[in-house]
């Protein structure tokens, strides 16, 4: 059974969805397996930190979608930082729970 996602996980999947092309907001929430609630405010916490950029489509000619989202550099920057970070950390276990251990089980 898999572990529940960190916030930090969450965001970082966020991230490389929309870094991968997604843009609309119902593909980025099916693309990081979110709901549409938990979603909306994740997206306007990136945005307010300027991971990502909250594009006006009103003009557009999908009527369906008002604005979508793109990576900033510094989004990108968050991506590549982890990823290196994830790196240089070795978990030789492969049922690894950090939890576990918290618990003393």
């Amino acid at each position: 059974m898999k572990s529940r996602r960190s916030k930090l996980e969450i965001y970082l999947d966020v991230l490389k969805v929309i870094k991968d092309g997604t843009k609309k907001p119902t593909r980025i929430m099916y693309g990081a397996n979110l709901s549409w609630k938990l979603l909306q405010g994740i997206l306007s916490s990136m945005v307010a930190q300027d991971l990502i950029d909250e594009v006006d489509a009103s003009e557009s000619k999908d009527k369906r979608t008002s604005k979508y989202y793109e990576i900033t550099p510094k989004g990108d920057s968050v991506i590549r930082y982890f990823d290196r970070a994830k790196g240089l950390i070795e978990i030789d276990e492969p049922n690894f729970n950090p939890l576990q251990i918290a618990r003393g089980r």
